[in-house]
């Protein structure tokens, strides 16, 4: 069920300060768990309050209580094990343009059959249910980010033939907790997937042709597998969404390229009511390949990086939705930050405070545009 939520966000925050204090306090075994989720509960709060008091249509906990945007899958599920991955190939790059290889996403890899033990975000939705001041919306990972994290060659190919029965594993996982949140009626659900950015760069798609893989037949899988998962949320009232990005770690990114390569395949056959899409700078191309997109989705442009401490110009704002009205109907945009303020919880490099006021410009500007 489609809602206008014409000041949207992508769900995470900078972590408070205490919060990435208790997190280590608990690691070490200084505090037990009944005092981490009384300061995680205390900094939901207080988040909930400065996202009221900055006007969003829909509120998050900030992803307070994880320490990266794809972990509640990896706690959830027995069959992960430590190990000692090889350095990928895959590059994260600044705003100074140097270049940090970056070790597999995790320390640990799948070595063994997974097998679910909990849900993933049941104790997050119950507290926003109680605590959000209006709508809220839930993220859960694509299935998408974990066969190329997750899938060592010599240990995971024991329990499973390749990247595809383990992404049809977990797209499983993923596809039961969506049915969960729908059930729950929980108002918006959204998935985050920064895979389909390897797609996009020619560099990343002449890789995985060097790796014997084809790329076209890869997206082809990864629209399945998301739209499998979407499936579980058809018919209900809730909000459903796709977030699509090039990477977010500490203000880096890891691939660049226009959305042209993906675009008929996933803007035209993920039945979403909303995509969100990076476009903060000119590594998102132009607003051309949204002519793709299905008639009944939303658009939720990423104009507002959270990479970057820089405020915005509001009139460069405007002007950037009113070329991308050109592909999709006004009525049929909406407004966000590209990507979230800490995908992982080091977070990116700005402060709270600019954090904030990068939000409130978001509200301040779709005030402008949709009243």
């Amino acid at each position: 069920m489609a809602s206008q939520f014409n000041a949207d966000q992508i769900g995470s925050f900078l972590r408070p300060i205490g919060v990435k204090e208790a997190r280590v306090k608990f690691k070490m075994g200084e505090i037990d768990e009944e005092v981490l989720t009384m300061v995680e509960d205390s900094a939901v709060l207080g988040a909930l309050d400065r996202q009221k008091q900055a006007g969003v249509d829909i509120y998050s906990d900030g992803e307070f209580r994880r320490s990266g945007f794809q972990w509640d899958l990896i706690e959830a599920v027995e069959g992960y094990v430590d190990t000692e991955l090889p350095v990928v190939e895959r590059m994260w790059q600044g705003g100074t343009g140097e270049e940090q290889p970056e070790r597999q996403g995790t320390t640990q890899a799948v070595g063994a059959r997974l097998k679910q033990f909990r849900r993933l975000t049941e104790t997050q939705t119950t507290f926003l249910r109680e605590h959000a001041p209006g709508p809220f919306k839930m993220t859960v990972p694509s299935a998408n980010q974990f066969p190329t994290l997750g899938f060592q060659p010599g240990l995971t190919d024991r329990f499973y033939s390749g990247r595809s029965e383990l992404l049809w594993d977990i797209a499983g996982i993923i596809k039961a907790e969506i049915a969960a949140l729908a059930d729950e009626r929980v108002p918006y659900i959204q998935v985050d997937a920064p895979r389909y950015a390897y797609y996009v760069d020619p560099k990343w798609r002449q890789h995985l042709v060097e790796l014997g893989e084809d790329p076209d037949a890869l997206l082809a899988e990864a629209v399945q597998a998301d739209a499998f998962c979407f499936d579980a949320a058809l018919g209900s009232s809730a909000t459903t969404a796709l977030h699509v990005c090039r990477g977010n770690n500490q203000s880096m990114w890891y691939a660049q390229g226009g959305y042209e390569p993906i675009a008929e395949q996933l803007f035209a056959n993920i039945k979403v009511d909303r995509l969100l899409l990076e476009y903060d700078s000119e590594r998102s191309g132009s607003f051309e390949p949204l002519r793709f997109v299905r008639p009944e989705t939303v658009v939720v442009l990423g104009l507002v990086s959270t990479k970057e401490a820089a405020l915005e110009d509001q009139e460069d704002l405007l002007r950037r939705i009113d070329e991308a009205s050109k592909y999709v109907p006004l009525e049929r945009l909406a407004l966000s930050p590209q990507c979230g303020f800490a995908s992982t919880e080091a977070g990116n490099v700005l402060t709270e405070d600019e954090q904030w006021r990068k939000l409130e410009l978001v509200v301040e500007t779709a005030r402008k545009v949709w009243g």
